[in-house]
């Protein structure tokens, strides 16, 4: 028979020896029947002080529980000496106050449970070491459909031993666990009952037990810690969303492809009456389950499926009640890409051919009378300006050769940088349909880059050493005035001032866009040679450093692009005053400076 507890509180209800706990708390706790060496079987028959005692064995009471225990996740790690793992006590509580889990104040009593688990899953230490993937799942948990639904009085929502188990928890990988992609739907199942029975008919549910790994199941279309409520904005499975998350199969290639599925139906859909309409947030426009289902979604071959042709009046008459009918007849094709497409409609077809010619057509041929009218003009303009013995000469020979070259390695540089960028974009087509067309891009791309970082090394050595290059230098010196010269500019353009401009040689304008140049080609030339030496780069530097050259690459691109578009092209031909063209860059000269400004006519007054 085993000793009297009595016998073991005689030292363990001391506190003055130190050994104490609250005996309390353990005669209301779950063990308070329990003796002391039921658990503590060492000191079976010890009847005086003794050594440290050994480990706890919980399967001397609770066998198919701790069986359960080491062979789920937790068991295994604990095995394997990972410290961090859940033991009896991480859950349950200390064993001299452990509560049945039927006790509200237990901490695997089901209102606690979330709380429970969150004191490991949301410890940095434990997601670091699992490399968890879902942050802060407690957090996600609070705020989903489930964690709210526990915040009421007597509300029972689901928890996470529902889903994952309590005492066998195994990784979702493994097919006995609760989590195996394949066991989801029998797991969620068990509170939506009718639902997965519904699912288990559909498509979908028969490729899940099919073994189709693509096949989705719950998770995948609403989510797992965090499922909201299809009214939730944020939801995956709210009108808003659907065709992201139906998109996240559907529109896979190598999903449609696999299972000859339809191509391109999320585009097509996206492109329809009803997707244009959901884009700008018309959450009433008809979306993939409008018209295909939710759990119950069947092949159009199937006669119970509502996109089934018997069916179609009935499906589009949700919506259009009244011509439904008609609508089904019509041979409508929600999924028909825009314009004219096989297996549309020939007038259809017939109206979108007309049309696409009519616009070929009438805007190509705009567009070459234009052409013609602007070259006819540029040219009457730029032999106007030759023939006036007032024009201005702003460009010598060797620099208009230097801007030539410049205009090309800069064009040639910012295609091939962007087709680089975005090599799927309608931009990009030569290289697409050329052979090896990416290395044919770099190959140009580094040679302009080095026939560029030449002419700006000959550009600077004729600044400094030669004379007429010092004395561009001195004019190009951004002065004091420059600022003036542009706040007047503004106040004029205000009619705040008729204060007159005097001409400069180089004004505000030009000194910008020079020294704009200067800088950039200097951030350009850096980071392309970093680049292209990369692996040399690397072993001086740290990574980081590589990386930051590439962002400021790019962006620098897009900044002097956008430079040249914006600025550039307005003062040497979208002016009034140098319009159509400033023909310093062709014969060196350009017209007459006006007396108060080299870019606004005279005042008048």
């Amino acid at each position: 028979m085993a000793q009297n507890n009595s016998l073991c509180l005689g030292c363990h209800n001391d506190p003055d020896l130190g050994l104490s706990f609250n005996t309390n708390l353990f005669f209301r706790s779950v063990h308070s029947d329990a003796s002391c060496v039921d658990c503590h079987a060492d000191l079976e028959g010890i009847t005086e002080e003794h050594d440290a005692v050994k480990r706890v064995d919980c399967s001397i009471c609770h066998e198919d529980e701790v069986k359960d225990y080491l062979a789920s996740q937790h068991g295994r790690a604990m095995t394997n000496g990972i410290k961090v793992a859940a033991g009896c006590f991480d859950c349950h509580g200390r064993p001299h106050e452990m509560l049945s889990s039927s006790d509200t104040n237990s901490p695997v009593h089901f209102s606690h449970i979330p709380q429970t688990c969150a004191s490991c899953h949301s410890r940095p230490e434990v997601k670091e070491l699992y490399a968890t993937r879902r942050g802060p799942g407690m957090l996600d948990y609070s705020n989903s459909v489930h964690g709210l639904s526990r915040n009421g009085e007597g509300k029972r929502g689901a928890i996470c031993t529902d889903c994952h188990g309590d005492h066998l928890i195994r990784r979702s990988a493994d097919p006995a666990s609760k989590m195996f992609w394949q066991n989801i739907p029998t797991a969620c199942g068990k509170c939506h009952e009718k639902i997965a029975e519904t699912f288990a008919r559909s498509v979908h549910g028969k490729a899940v037990a099919a073994g189709q790994r693509d096949a989705p199941v719950c998770t995948d279309c609403h989510g797992e810690h965090s499922i909201a409520g299809i009214k939730t904005s944020t939801s995956p499975v709210s009108p808003a969303h659907i065709p992201e998350t139906c998109g996240q199969c559907h529109a896979s290639e190598r999903i449609a492809a696999r299972y000859t599925l339809a191509s391109g139906v999320v585009d097509t859909y996206m492109q329809s009456f009803h997707g244009l309409a959901a884009q700008i947030g018309g959450v009433a426009a008809a979306n993939c389950a409008s018209c295909h289902g939710y759990h119950d979604i069947l092949p159009s071959t199937d006669p119970e499926s509502s996109i089934n042709p018997a069916n179609l009046p009935q499906t589009c008459g949700k919506c259009h009640q009244g011509i439904g009918t008609r609508l089904a007849r019509g041979g409508l094709k929600i999924h028909a890409p825009p314009g004219a497409a096989p297996g549309k409609p020939r007038v259809v077809n017939l109206v979108a051919n007309t049309y696409i010619g009519v616009i070929v057509f009438v805007i190509g041929g705009m567009l070459i009378f234009n052409m013609i009218d602007f070259i006819a003009k540029a040219r009457r303009h730029v032999r106007a300006v030759k023939k006036d013995p007032k024009s201005e000469d702003r460009m010598t020979p060797w620099l208009r050769a230097q801007h030539a070259l410049l205009v090309l390695t800069f064009v040639l540089l910012a295609y091939t940088g962007f087709v680089h960028k975005y090599p799927a974009s309608w931009w990009s087509w030569p290289f697409q349909v050329m052979e090896n067309g990416s290395h044919v891009r770099g190959m140009i791309h580094r040679v302009a880059g080095w026939i560029f970082t030449a002419l700006f090394g000959f550009h600077l050595l004729a600044l400094v050493a030669t004379k007429r290059g010092r004395a561009y230098l001195e004019h190009l010196r951004p002065v004091a005035h420059d600022f003036g010269d542009a706040t007047l500019t503004l106040l004029r353009n205000f009619g705040r001032s008729k204060k007159a401009l005097p001409h400069r040689r180089f004004n505000y304008a030009e000194k910008a866009e020079y020294w704009a140049l200067v800088w950039g080609s200097v951030v350009m030339i850096v980071t392309g040679i970093m680049l292209i030496y990369s692996s040399d780069i690397l072993r001086l530097l740290p990574q980081i450093w590589l990386e930051v050259a590439q962002v400021v690459h790019f962006y620098e691109a897009v900044l002097a692009t956008l430079a040249i578009v914006v600025w550039h092209l307005y003062w040497v031909m979208f002016d009034p005053n140098e319009y159509p063209v400033n023909p310093a860059f062709l014969i060196g000269k350009k017209k007459a400076p006006h007396t108060e400004s080299p870019h606004e006519p005279e005042d008048e007054s």
